[in-house]
C-alpha cells in the first residue's frame, strides 16, 4: 500500500496538496481509497471525472447500459465515438486517459444481489448515481449492511437532490426518507421520462465527488443525514434534517446490528 507520494504525484496534485485540510497525508489517503460509482449517467460522469482527477486510487464504475446519442447532452464523460459501446467501459477509458496513475474497473452489470454485496463490501465509499428506485433501495440496504458510507444523488428537470449517510455510526437511511411504495417501478420518475437539465445533473454529481473526497480524508462537513435540494431555476438550496425511522425495515433496529 502506497504510504508516500512520488515526485510526479506531488506535481500533479500540487494545487490540491496545498490546501491545508488535504496536504500530503490527505493525498495519500485518496490514492489508497476505493470508490464504487453505481450508474455512469450524468451524475456518475461528473463524479467519476473529479474523483479520477483528484487521484482516488481505484474507481469502480457499474452500469449495464450502452451510450446513446441522447446521453451526450448531460453525460459529459462520453464522446460520439462511444455511442453503442458499454458505458462502464467507455467511462473507465476516459478516466484512464485523464489520469493514467489511477486504476479503474468496469462492471458491465446492473448491480444486485450477491454481486452488489461484494462490490459494496470492497468499497470505502459508494456513490449512488443510478436513475431508478429499485437500484437505490438495493444500494442503500447493502451499504447499511456493510457499514459503508453512501452518497446518493438525483436530478429531474431543474431539480437536484443530494443525500449522504454514514453507516459507520448510527444513521438514518435512504428508505427512512423515501419509504418503499408497492407501486414503485424501475422507470418511475427518471430523466428518460421527465427530462433534465445537464448542468443541474453536473452540479449534483460534482458535489457527490466533493463529499466523497471529504469523507475519505475526514475533513469538513459532508451533510450526513441531510436532505439537500437544489432548484436550478432559482439557484437556491433547501436543507432538511432527516430522522431515522424506528419502523424502517432496513435500519429500524440499529441497536441489534452486529458491528465488525
Amino acid at each position: 500500500m502506497q504510504s508516500e507520494l512520488c515526485d510526479r504525484a506531488f506535481v500533479r496534485y500540487s494545487r490540491q496538496i496545498m490546501v491545508a485540510e488535504v496536504g500530503e497525508l490527505g493525498q495519500v489517503a485518496l490514492t489508497q481509497a476505493q470508490v464504487l460509482i453505481v450508474g455512469a449517467g450524468g451524475l456518475g460522469s461528473a463524479a467519476a471525472m473529479y474523483l479520477a482527477a483528484a487521484g482516488v486510487g481505484l474507481v469502480v464504475i457499474a452500469d449495464d447500459d450502452e451510450v446513446e446519442i441522447s446521453n451526450l447532452q448531460r453525460q459529459v464523460i462520453y464522446r460520439e465515438a462511444d455511442i453503442s459501446h458499454s458505458k462502464a467501459v467507455a467511462a473507465c477509458q476516459q478516466l484512464n486517459a485523464l489520469n493514467p496513475s489511477i486504476r479503474t474497473r468496469a462492471v458491465q452489470a446492473k448491480l444486485a444481489g450477491l454481486q452488489l454485496e461484494i462490490e459494496v463490501q470492497q468499497a470505502d465509499i459508494v456513490l449512488d448515481c443510478s436513475d431508478n428506485w429499485v437500484t437505490r433501495y438495493a444500494v442503500n440496504q447493502a451499504c447499511y449492511q456493510h457499514q459503508t458510507p453512501l452518497i446518493t444523488g438525483a436530478s429531474i428537470g431543474w431539480q437536484g437532490q443530494l443525500l449522504a449517510f454514514d453507516f459507520r455510526q448510527t444513521s438514518p437511511c435512504y428508505q427512512c426518507v423515501f419509504p418503499l411504495r408497492n407501486e414503485v417501478s424501475p422507470q418511475d420518475q427518471n430523466c428518460r421520462s421527465n427530462g433534465v437539465m445537464g448542468p443541474v445533473v453536473g452540479t449534483i454529481g460534482t458535489l457527490q465527488a466533493l463529499n466523497a473526497i471529504k469523507t475519505i480524508i475526514d475533513v469538513g462537513e459532508v451533510g450526513f443525514g441531510l436532505l439537500q435540494q437544489f432548484n436550478g431555476l432559482t439557484g437556491k438550496w433547501q436543507q432538511v434534517s432527516v430522522d431515522a425511522d424506528s419502523a424502517c425495515p432496513v435500519c429500524g433496529q440499529q441497536e441489534q446490528r452486529e458491528v465488525g
